[in-house]
């Protein structure tokens, strides 16, 4: 697991129109004009409006525009040919001065509020960063209008790697290109930060779509993609760039600090390769079911504030972005043409070669609902974890598994077992037992206390290895009984009690039957105590997983509901690995992921 929580003002609100910001943008495109014409001076948009013989320094319009870093240099580059060459909107030059911005930051800026922006013009990489910026509509309001340039997303390789892979000539969708990087040999891929970097979080849905396609247990293929992910992670695009081989030797190839392959837009392995030469050089894959796009939407930033002048002269700039030598322009610098068709002279410099589909039509885009559900699942699966685990140890536990000749207890601790290789070492797990008179009167016993797994415990060796061994040691208890009640809400309380903020907190409770404790809590005294104690603001869900056909999974999910948890049924305790997994993503996806 990894470092980074979900950022607060990402979830979008629900929007029943399936095309919200392409209404957004018609609306405010027509507001410009309508703004323009209204004054009587009218507006040649296309064709370079009124001219004055006033000089550009006298009569300049001033524009400050935030761009993504990726297309800054380009936007730049427009902006000062069209000072040098004095082009004019209502006979005022145009004098826009563009800043690089990372997108992430301005949104989270945008929909904080505060101070207003030095900018009136945003340009981010991506339509995603929209929500995020409007957050619960209490930020500083933007007006989206049409893109104005592309670039797709793609999963670039070094030379060596990719040939391993049969590049060209070999095509494959998103999950198996990823999933054959990850299990070629000395293939190492890097990515940018889901939640910082557009890239990133297209390229995760992307192949999450994919894995779903496949059939079977795709959301566990993903959340094992998005751990291996996490383990390479870079903050931002540019810096995922860094990791790379810089060249074909066995010094580079073989340091296990550089990557092979990395998820990146086409612009920016167009950028890469122009820089470098030989084994340094990408190649790249364009899977065959639908590569996403960065879309840079041109946005106004608190139109309602702007000047007359301010909002001709932005509307001039968006025209002139749009117009056919800014397209030459863009190209120039790795883009693609708002629209996403293909440039051969793009392609080719990006490391892009047929049959590879680059030509094929852009991939849907994900909804606003895909990306908050995928942003979630990535928070909650790279977080840190702080897990206490509660195995019943009654001795119905020693029921044989059909099948496989092991008990339910043997199976359960292998599995556990299995699933601790999961985890890193920041990761915090504990591990309670319980029957009933387990302890005297108490049906629990504290077995291993919750601390990181990378921690020295004594005779040298770490936490995670004594978990092991603790889970390996596991034993039914000669006729005990299941006393449920009493330790969930022992175990709950502890957990609440030692509550980690900026850590994903989580009670996991494993159990084959219903409570059998006649001297312990009533099942409605534990539903009340624990909606008493539940607190939104230190999360702790119940992952509650009822193992064999014994257990009660409705009981166990109704109590676990109420602390923002969910219950779970595995008919062979093998399955356990892949449902915490499962549930700990659930969680994510329902936003109930620890606030940093």
């Amino acid at each position: 697991m990894g470092r980074h929580s979900l950022p607060d003002a990402y979830a979008p609100e629900e929007r029943g129109d399936a095309s919200p910001r392409r209404r957004r943008r018609t609306i405010a495109i027509a507001t410009l004009l309508v703004l323009a014409v209204a004054t009587g001076t009218g507006v040649a948009v296309k064709g370079g409006l009124l001219s004055f013989s006033e000089s550009c320094e006298d009569s300049a319009v001033h524009l400050s525009l935030a761009a993504s870093p990726d297309i800054a240099p380009a936007v730049r580059a427009i902006a000062e040919e069209a000072l040098a060459n004095e082009v004019r909107s209502d006979g005022h030059c145009l004098d826009v001065d563009v800043v690089a911005r990372d997108s992430y930051k301005v949104a989270d800026a945008l929909a904080g509020g505060g101070e207003a922006p030095d900018f009136q013009v945003w340009l981010p990489d991506s339509d995603l960063w929209l929500d995020r910026a409007e957050g619960l509509g209490t930020g500083i309001p933007i007006s989206p209008s049409d893109s104005v340039a592309s670039s797709p997303v793609g999963l670039a390789m070094v030379p060596s790697a990719s040939q391993r892979l049969g590049w060209p000539k070999k095509t494959y969708s998103w999950a198996g290109v990823v999933t054959a990087a990850l299990t070629s040999d000395k293939v190492r891929l890097g990515a940018a930060d889901p939640a910082r970097s557009a890239t990133g979080l297209l390229a995760l849905t992307s192949i999450a779509a994919s894995s779903g396609q496949q059939g079977g247990d795709s959301d566990t293929r993903v959340a094992e993609t998005a751990k291996v992910l996490a383990e390479r992670m870079s903050d931002s695009d540019a810096q995922v760039l860094e990791t790379l081989a810089r060249s074909g030797s066995g010094a580079e190839e073989g340091n296990p600090k550089r990557n092979q392959a990395v998820l990146i837009s086409e612009q920016a392995a167009f950028t890469h390769n122009a820089e470098a030469a030989g084994s340094g050089r990408l190649n790249l894959f364009y899977p065959k079911d639908g590569t996403p796009l960065l879309d840079y939407p041109y946005t106004l930033v608190d139109k309602e504030k702007l000047t007359l002048a301010q909002s001709r002269a932005a509307l001039r700039f968006m025209t002139l972005l749009n117009d056919t030598d800014s397209r030459a322009v863009f190209a120039r610098y790795g883009f693609r043409p708002a629209g996403g068709e293909a440039e051969n002279a793009v392609v080719t410099a990006a490391g892009g070669k047929s049959p590879q589909p680059y030509a094929a039509s852009a991939a849907e885009a994900p909804s606003a609902k895909d990306l908050q559900e995928m942003l979630g699942m990535w928070t909650i699966t790279v977080q840190s974890a702080r897990l206490t685990t509660v195995v019943d140890a009654s001795g119905s536990m020693s029921t044989p598994v059909p099948g496989r000749g092991q008990s339910r207890m043997d199976v359960t601790k292998e599995s556990l077992i299995q699933a601790l290789t999961q985890f890193t070492a920041d990761d915090e797990i504990g591990l309670w037992e319980f029957a009933t008179t387990l302890d005297g009167k108490k049906d629990y016993r504290k077995l291993m206390p919750t601390r990181r797994l990378g921690d020295p415990a004594q005779g040298g060796s770490t936490h995670r290895e004594k978990l092991a061994a603790a889970f390996a040691g596991l034993q039914p208890v000669p006729g005990g009984a299941t006393g449920l009640y009493d330790t969930t809400l022992a175990s709950y309380k502890e957990a609440q009690s030692s509550y980690l903020k900026g850590k994903f907190n989580a009670l996991v409770i494993l159990t084959d039957g219903s409570d059998q404790d006649e001297d312990g809590i009533s099942r409605s005294a534990l539903v009340a105590e624990l909606k008493e104690l539940a607190d939104p603001e230190r999360p702790v869900p119940i992952i509650a997983i009822a193992v064999g056909p014994d257990a009660d999974r409705e009981e166990v999910a109704e109590i676990a509901r109420i602390t923002g948890g969910d219950g779970y049924e595995v008919s062979d305790p093998a399955e356990i690995q892949a449902v915490i997994l499962q549930a700990i993503m659930t969680a994510g996806q329902n936003g109930r992921a620890a606030q940093e």
